[in-house]
């Protein structure tokens, strides 16, 4: 079970703690990593799915946007932070997520906008009853320990009555980043409020919001001891240089960017995410010719090509389409009988979806397949397309007198149209169009 005395703590922080930066921050001596916060509905409206590819956990949306992917690596050392301002609603996805997890906290001091209208955040900080509801039904409806994390107010006693009846609902830990609502982090944390706030109740406290006085591991220590806590939670100090978290001292930014790019690489991360991240580790550098180059970055053949790491991409994209035949094979031996039949007769059937986030907007297969017939004096391709009860689709491409087709189907008839084009490119050996990430 996850503890909260005595450690060092990887802050809650949008586009910035994913998996990628997680694992970065573990490796270099961080004890616990809180994720970026993820909107209750959010996962609510996604599915689990177990990566085969990539050995991770994906919580995917509708439309294939990856909402949150962990992997075993963290599995006993990640805290999944949850923007919500509903006991029931939180529950519901506390019970969804925490076998995934090591623990849950609810943003109870987020000052952005988009939580302060949806009632989230440091919303709830003048709501004491609904901080009470939300963490007493998690705390009594989950395993997994619950925490939050919250600013100050702005007045003491009003933040030591908060204090106290957070940690009435039997929370493991409190979070306290030492600044109001109003104030940003180019003002000095308020040390006195959250020493105060350490000393009036009995669960550990976790300081927050020195990131602007601490520079290495030593001064870690010092904002611990300065606040009377119990243990530290960076965010910006880790954000712009992750090996704070060592205790054998700071390693140079060219190091953690190539540390980060291979995690990112790995782990399948999204270009802009990666980009962004990378952007933070080089904030004081950006004028130089590589922070320029990674300004105007576009790709991460491009990204790689900056820091040295071509051979690394080429490495990883020839291991994921190894994986990726090896599941495909596997799957194609569990065919039913009927497909089975039907590949006997000349039917090339393949377990591939389409996503259209996968593919630049000017280029798709269906364009590739066409251009692919002119040059090679093949009739135009021919698609057949029907639907089922559910209005779900499935499309047969011809080519040539010979039929090409997936296994699953579709939510539309473009898409199906898409995925068998891959099937006839993938069956041929040619490239589908997808952009390589």
């Amino acid at each position: 079970m996850l503890t909260y005395s005595d450690k060092v703590i990887l802050a809650p922080m949008v586009r910035i703690g994913t998996l990628p930066f997680r694992l970065l921050c573990l490796d270099y001596g961080a004890d616990i990593v809180y994720s970026e916060e993820i909107i209750d509905f959010k996962i609510l409206h996604s599915k689990r799915i177990k990566n085969e590819v990539l050995g991770t956990i994906d919580y995917v949306a509708p439309d294939g946007t990856i909402i949150f992917r962990t992997c075993s690596a963290e599995k006993d050392k990640v805290v999944f932070q949850m923007g919500t301002c509903d006991a029931k609603r939180a529950l519901k996805v506390a019970k969804i997520i925490e076998d995934d997890v090591a623990g849950i906290d609810v943003n109870m001091g987020c000052p952005k906008e988009f939580s302060i209208k949806g009632g989230m955040g440091a919303a709830l900080l003048e709501q004491p009853e609904k901080v009470r509801e939300i963490l007493t039904t998690l705390v009594n409806g989950i395993k997994k320990p619950v925490t939050c994390k919250i600013r100050i107010l702005p007045n003491l006693e009003e933040t030591l009555n908060l204090v106290k009846i957070i940690e009435s609902t039997g929370v493991k830990a409190l979070a306290v980043h030492g600044r109001i609502r109003t104030q940003r982090s180019s003002q000095p944390c308020n040390y006195d409020v959250i020493s105060e706030i350490s000393k009036s109740i009995s669960i550990p406290v976790i300081a927050n919001g020195g990131s602007l006085d601490v520079k290495s591991f030593d001064e870690i220590e010092r904002f611990r001891k300065n606040t009377c806590c119990s243990s530290v939670m960076l965010a910006r100090a880790a954000e712009w240089n992750p090996s704070v978290f060592r205790r054998q001292g700071l390693l140079s930014t060219q190091n953690e960017i190539k540390d980060y790019l291979t995690y990112a690489l790995m782990f399948d991360h999204n270009f802009p995410g990666t980009k962004y991240c990378i952007c933070q580790l080089m904030h004081k550098s950006l004028d130089t010719d590589d922070g320029q180059k990674l300004l105007a970055s576009k790709t991460f053949d491009e990204l790689c090509e900056i820091f040295g790491m071509k051979s690394q991409l080429n490495q990883v994209v020839e291991k994921r389409r190894r994986k990726l035949g090896e599941i495909e094979e596997e799957i194609e031996k569990s065919i039913g009988y009927a497909e089975k039949r039907r590949k006997t007769d000349g039917f090339i059937c393949k377990n591939i979806k389409f996503n259209k986030h996968d593919f630049p907007k000017t280029i798709t297969p269906k364009m590739i397949l066409f251009e692919h017939t002119r040059k090679s004096n093949l009739p135009p391709p021919k698609y057949t397309t029907e639907t089922n009860s559910d209005r779900l689709f499935k499309s047969v491409l011809t080519v040539d007198g010979r039929k090409y087709g997936t296994l699953t189907w579709e939510k539309s008839k473009q898409a199906t149209e898409q995925a068998a084009a891959m099937v006839y490119l993938k069956h041929h050996g040619l490239s589908d169009g997808k952009k390589i990430k």
